[in-house]
């Protein structure tokens, strides 16, 4: 077995998240414990309300606080991974895996990292969606022609046949429009409260740049498959130029499945919430097998599977 975990991004928190965790991991509960942050983090993950979860300023530090929890609560298992990748905001829970980041600097940084992403597009009216069964040909000349109304780009390349657009508002429902007209099945608005991943987020990549130059890096200990790379990086890329990289550019998830599964990668556990990674997994490598941990019953489930194929 060749063992990867993946990190959920924004857009599956909920209110009630780590709860469970918290009372029955003592692992996952010192790591939700050793978090400060201007807000009570525990009341909002656990009784919300979404709304006030879904601002991706308090989105941010809550779901990486939650993924190292449980990456913390399978170490205490004696469950880790050979290499690690997360969609979006998960790549910060997927270098603290690696050891780049502690998990209090993985969440301080996700916490600057929601404010400059929130900042960057304030008081303009913006928007994401989901665009099912459309090549990425198709959809990129469908937001070029829609481009006429504002910023419109392709943000995720999830698996084969959901891809993700954001910019302005206007230029995403006529992109919309437009990916209808050509053939895809659904545009589906998604839960998050900008266009990221888009060259709207210039600004939150500058002060991204400028935060990383008084912050410490620790040695990468695994692979760690990079977003905007799809793959995992040469010696020569430097890690913060690809986290500057990567909030302004596309996410290549689905080559990223691609290239797990071409390194005899044939295992991955969600860190979640939610199971939308596995779904990707599935859609783009069937070969690998997905397992999940959002809650207790998830991570004794996971746990087991895993420690009965190691005994």
């Amino acid at each position: 077995m060749k063992l990867a975990f993946l990190y959920a991004g924004q857009g599956s928190q909920h209110a009630g998240m780590g709860k469970d965790l918290y009372e029955h991991s003592a692992a996952f509960r010192a790591v939700f414990d050793s978090v400060q942050l201007d807000f009570d983090h525990k009341a909002l993950c656990f009784d919300g309300p979404d709304e006030t979860l879904s601002d991706t300023r308090y989105t941010q530090p809550c779901m990486v606080a939650f993924a190292c929890g449980v990456t913390a609560a399978l170490a205490a298992e004696g469950i880790l991974p050979e290499a690690t990748a997360g969609l979006s905001l998960g790549e910060y829970s997927a270098l603290a895996c690696a050891g780049v980041f502690t998990p209090e600097q993985a969440i301080r940084l996700a916490a600057f990292r929601g404010a400059a992403m929130a900042s960057a597009v304030q008081g303009r009216a913006c928007g994401m969606a989901a665009v099912l069964g459309l090549a990425r040909e198709t959809l990129a000349a469908c937001c070029e022609q829609a481009s006429e109304q504002g910023v419109c780009e392709i943000a995720n390349y999830n698996c084969p046949g959901q891809l993700v657009i954001a910019g302005d508002e206007a230029a995403v429902n006529a992109a919309c429009q437009l990916a209808k007209e050509a053939g895809a099945r659904r545009c589906v608005p998604l839960k998050v409260s900008g266009p990221f991943h888009t060259s709207l987020m210039a600004p939150a990549g500058e002060a991204l740049q400028e935060r990383f130059a008084d912050e410490a890096f620790g040695e990468m200990n695994l692979p760690v498959v990079f977003n905007c790379l799809g793959r995992a990086k040469a010696e020569e890329e430097s890690i913060p130029a690809l986290l500057v990289r990567q909030v302004q550019s596309s996410v290549y998830f689905e080559d990223s499945i691609r290239w797990l599964e071409e390194h005899g990668f044939d295992t991955v556990v969600e860190v979640g919430p939610g199971k939308a990674l596995s779904a990707f997994v599935k859609k783009t490598a069937r070969s690998i097998r997905v397992l999940n941990v959002e809650d207790v019953p998830s991570l004794q489930a996971t746990a087991a599977a895993l420690k009965g194929e190691n005994a």
